[in-house]
Parts: C-alpha cells; structure tokens; sequence
C-alpha cells in the first residue's frame, strides 16, 4: 500500500480477529518503530512484543483506557529512558508501527499516555524507565469503511504564509 494512501485509510481498531499474526509481519512492525528517526539519534526507546495470551489479558485489565488489549493477538508497549526528546521520540515510534500495521491490513490503536507504572513489574520494566504507551495488534474483528474520518474542513487547519490565511 502507498504510504499516503495508508496514512488516508489508517482507522483505530479495538475489536481483532481470534488470529494470529504472521512473524514476518511482527518482525516488520518492531523494525519499522526501531528504524524510525529519533532526535539527535538518542533512540530513547524500548519495545517489548508481548504475545502471551495471559500477560495481554494482564495488560487488557491494567489499561483502564484500552481493555481490548485482551483480545489482541500482540501488543507492543513502548517503553522510554529518560530524555526531553522522548515522547515525541516514542509517538513517532508508533506512529511508524501503526502505518506499517496498517499496509499489512493489521489493526492497531494507541492506549494510555505516561502513567503506566502499574505493568512495569508484570513486564520487568526498570523503574527508571518509563511506559509511553501500550499499542495492541489484531485483524479487524469487523469490516471497517477504510478512510471515512470525521475531520475539520482543511482549510480550518491548514494555513497559507500566515495562520488564518487558509491553506486550501
């Protein structure tokens, strides 16, 4: 799929098909966050692929924000060292997942932000590293109207030379 046409048809999944994903496919998502840019090439991140159905359930009931995680065959919860850059290190990380994912016609959705320190022990996460985020991984459970968002008119938010100038 063309990348512009996967970042037009990219939907949030919370519901996943009882299905495993193929381990190419995995091996593709963890390479796609890994190889993505990061600020002064810190690489702040950690990425821990969570494919045991009892530990997803475990994480299913920690995310009080994302409970599906327990029906998703992976989830992979990005894990950041400390650094000013790294949560816009980690939310390109995923965003990088999340697109490949897609391509793959495999579903994905972002749960929680900062805060997670309850799934540290459950993952062995040092305490001086914190969780970004959890992002389960699944086949869409339902067909999905790939690319129909609710989005504000562009010319609302996109601007030409100044901002209220719009763009379009």
């Amino acid at each position: 799929m063309d990348v512009f046409e996967t970042i037009r048809t990219v939907l949030a999944v919370r519901a996943y098909q009882d299905k495993p994903i193929p381990a190419d496919v995995v091996r593709k998502i963890v390479e796609a966050a890994w190889l993505t840019a990061s600020s002064r090439n810190g690489q702040p991140w950690h990425f821990i692929v969570v494919e045991n159905r009892e530990t997803l359930k475990k994480l299913g009931a920690l995310a009080r924000t994302g409970p599906y995680i327990a029906q998703a065959p992976l989830a992979i919860v990005v894990a950041m060292e400390q650094s000013p850059y790294a949560v816009s290190d980690g939310s390109r990380a995923i965003q990088s997942m999340v697109l490949t994912a897609w391509s793959e016609e495999v579903g994905s959705n972002w749960v929680g932000f900062q805060g997670l320190t309850e799934i540290k022990p459950l993952l062995g996460i040092p305490a001086e590293v914190d969780v970004l985020a959890i992002v389960p991984f699944g086949y869409p459970a339902k067909h999905l109207c790939k690319g129909k968002k609710n989005r504000k008119p562009l010319a609302e938010v996109a601007h030409r030379e100044l901002f209220g100038q719009p763009f379009a």
